[in-house]
């Protein structure tokens, strides 16, 4: 029998994917990793875990004690689930414009949400700084009650993806990757995996595809975090390197914008059953992009992070869509005709 212990054995080890379309359009072997199939629905989960792991052992988060977060959504899901599986509590807080769909995700988890305005990370009143705070309110009525996660720039979160994410990629393809893409906010999961394929395939390539709005990909390029554009695309892009995305071995990098990613995101669903959420819609075009740069071939892999159903409101929105000036699919206009219809 294959039996997981509980949440935590649960997460990781997701299944491989050969995406048919994009594969057949650029001649190479497009692959991605299904990370929306972890219990917590999303890669997020291995972020979550790998910090959580690392506080016990350092004695950061002592038992019984409470979890403290700033997240977009995701990793706040796993933290407050892997953390109901271990006996803590989990106060959580997060930008008051994230999905309605993502922020009633964290409320069944039982966690206390906290929505605070969207503000740039220089505000003290950044969802992050709210967090480090209450932590530090906490930890001075009862001293080492409260640990903040710090996923942002605790690299316990690249190290457990280069512990995990990364060997699970290259055993998968039988050490035949010619490249990762991804996109990132922390940085953790493309600094972890990248890391760990460099040193097990040196040759490889490693690329960040960076929704519009995001100043990774100038800071990859020109060494300076100069934003252009915006997205409608929750929990990844930043203004800021972070201490995950510090040292992440990067060679090609792309600013990629809704109208180019969001009607992949739509067709993956359409013609391959696939629903995932905004930021699979950018690494898939960044797939497509690395593929055409390495030529046909190929075996290139990224990740569909989380499932569409969080985003709903959004990205599978007509009117939503129409009112940002972005593609509309036919097939989702006859899903959802408009009122007057």
């Amino acid at each position: 029998m294959d039996i997981r212990r509980d949440f935590a054995d649960a997460v990781g080890h997701t299944p491989l994917i050969r995406l048919q379309s994009a594969s057949r359009l650029t001649g190479c072997e497009i692959l991605a990793k299904c990370e929306f199939a972890n219990p917590g629905g999303s890669i997020k989960d291995r972020t979550a875990l790998g910090l959580l792991l690392d506080a016990e052992k350092t004695g950061a988060l002592r038992p019984g004690g409470t979890i403290v977060e700033g997240t977009a959504g995701n990793t706040g899901i796993g933290l407050a689930l892997l953390g109901a599986s271990r006996g803590y509590r989990t106060i959580i807080t997060m930008p008051s414009t994230q999905s309605k769909e993502k922020i009633d995700a964290l409320r069944v988890t039982g966690a206390e949400i906290h929505l605070v305005p969207a503000v740039p990370y220089a505000n003290p009143a950044h969802y992050a700084h709210v967090a480090r705070r209450m932590t530090e309110e906490l930890n001075a009525k009862n001293p080492g009650s409260a640990w903040f996660a710090n996923q942002f720039d605790n690299v316990a979160n690249r190290d457990f993806h280069e512990a995990t994410t990364g060997p699970e990629i290259f055993v998968q393809t039988g050490g035949r990757v010619d490249g990762f893409v991804c996109s990132t906010g922390t940085g953790g999961t493309l600094a972890g995996v990248g890391r760990y394929l460099k040193a097990n395939k040196p040759g490889v390539t490693i690329a960040l595809a960076d929704p519009a709005g995001s100043a990774l990909a100038s800071y990859v390029h020109t060494g300076e975090l100069k934003a252009e554009g915006n997205s409608i695309t929750e929990g990844i892009g930043s203004t800021r390197v972070t201490a995950n995305f510090k040292d992440a071995p990067i060679d090609l990098a792309w600013s990629i914008g809704d109208d180019e990613s969001l009607p992949l995101l739509h067709a993956l669903l359409a013609e391959e059953g696939l629903n995932v959420g905004g930021s699979s819609g950018v690494n898939l075009a960044g797939a497509i992009r690395l593929a055409r740069a390495l030529g046909k071939g190929h075996t290139i892999v990224t990740l569909l992070a989380d499932a569409g159903t969080r985003y709903q409101a959004k990205i599978f929105n007509p009117e939503f869509l129409r009112a940002k000036n972005l593609p509309v699919p036919v097939w989702l206009d006859r899903a959802f005709p408009a009122a007057s219809d």
